[in-house]
């Protein structure tokens, strides 16, 4: 069953369109408005298989350049976006990009990061307290996890508008010349200003120190780069892009996504009110029913290949429709209830397999910090009355509300 990702209804609720999808066959092929053809798999058993299965190749050497070219995944120069990135690899390329800046973006360094999340939520939260009303998406979800990204960096707090832009501009689907030359111009901005940043800290790196005791993460991936085998200059600057924009994106949509729906959930709202114990699996109910990132990257059919008994020909782009699998009723029982409570929530919103998103534990801690803060912070916070609500629609790859108007009791700093 065709959909179109890009009509209103679509945009306003696409989880009826991914429940026809499901019902079809297990691949279907889409064309989209540039031409680009691909693959997707709607399906938790099919989309799993696709995100492990050796068969399917992570890197676009396997794919028909032209195709890629009128997706806008090549420049005219025919790199990719990202450059020679993590996610765009297959072992043993990608087995050593991962060990490498798994040794620089360790589970200390994110845990030792709470308190400053908690300090950045508490002063966003100040400064809304008193107006009684915000926009949650401009005041609150999008500066917490781009202020962080900033600060994991080091960089600049004064570039945080620019890398919204970056990334926006990175993340549109091209649908004509116009639209592709934007994505193209945001990943050049981006990977200059990145290149720029290691120049500048080479300088400033201490060898004598292990990645994971350097003060940033860009000091901590320069030290990665002086090892044998390591990162070379243009691997390093796309590490930095696939990070920033996997930590600014999948958390803003996390909690503008996660806070609507317990908006409209509202027996769920209050039973995290009275249970705040439960704030770590209402992070994962609400990374599975509403998903930041509603595709998996494209993988690539290494040679003709079956899914589900439909063939897939060699070199085709597939992606796995994450929103779609996670509400996939062969994995999830009442898939389209909100359910902050349910057990064995095995989502797929950070992927599968070797690719699982490196940034995931940073998200969960920052998503548990901003909705635990928000609820506790802001009394009797709720959608605002006669909201209009606006989702991103220029991205395949990203589900967020361009804005989220919220009300509740005004109170003193």
């Amino acid at each position: 069953m065709a959909m179109d990702p890009f009509v209103e209804d679509f945009v306003l609720d696409p989880y009826p369109h991914y429940a026809r999808v499901r019902e079809g066959a297990s691949a279907q092929r889409e064309v989209q408005p540039s031409g680009m053809v691909s693959w997707l798999v709607p399906s938790y058993e099919h989309g799993r298989r696709v995100l492990t299965d050796a068969q399917f190749s992570s890197s676009f050497e396997h794919a028909e350049v032209e195709n890629l070219r009128r997706g806008g995944l090549l420049d005219s120069a025919g790199d990719t976006t990202l450059g020679p990135a993590m996610i765009l690899s297959d072992p043993p390329v990608h087995t050593r990009l991962r060990g490498l800046v798994s040794r620089s973006f360790t589970p200390g360094r994110v845990e030792a990061l709470r308190p400053r999340v908690q300090e950045i939520a508490d002063q966003l939260l100040e400064a809304m307290a008193p107006r009684g009303r915000a926009d949650l998406i401009a005041d609150f979800a999008e500066p917490l996890p781009v202020t962080v990204m900033c600060e994991l960096l080091g960089v600049d707090p004064q570039s945080h508008g620019d890398f919204r832009e970056w990334v926006t501009a990175m993340l549109t689907t091209p649908t004509s010349p116009e639209t592709r030359e934007l994505k193209h111009r945001g990943a050049r901005a981006l990977a200059g200003y990145l290149g720029e940043l290691v120049a500048s800290r080479q300088a400033q790196v201490d060898l004598g120190l292990e990645e994971a005791a350097q003060p940033d993460l860009v000091r901590a991936l320069i030290r990665a780069h002086h090892d044998e085998g390591a990162l070379s200059p243009r691997e390093l600057v796309g590490m930095m892009m696939q990070l920033l924009i996997a930590g600014y994106e999948t958390t803003r949509n996390l909690i503008g996504n996660g806070m609507l729906a317990l908006f409209r959930h509202p027996e769920q709202l209050a039973l995290l009110r009275e249970r705040p114990d439960l704030l770590p699996s209402a992070v994962e109910e609400l990374l599975r029913f509403e998903s930041p990132v509603p595709r998996a990257s494209y993988r690539v059919a290494k040679e003709d290949v079956e899914v589900g008994g439909v063939r897939i020909p060699a070199g085709s782009l597939v992606s796995v429709l994450i929103a779609a699998a996670n509400r996939d009723a062969h994995r999830f029982a009442d898939p389209d209830r909100l359910d902050i409570t349910r057990p064995d929530n095995q989502h797929l919103a950070f992927a599968y397999g070797i690719h699982y998103c490196l940034g995931a534990p940073l998200a969960r801690v920052e998503g548990a910090v901003a909705i635990g803060s928000l609820l506790a912070r802001l009394r009797d916070v709720r959608l605002a009355a006669h909201a209009e609500l606006r989702w991103r629609s220029s991205s395949l790859f990203v589900r967020g509300l361009e804005t989220l108007p919220i009300e509740f009791t005004a109170s003193a700093t």
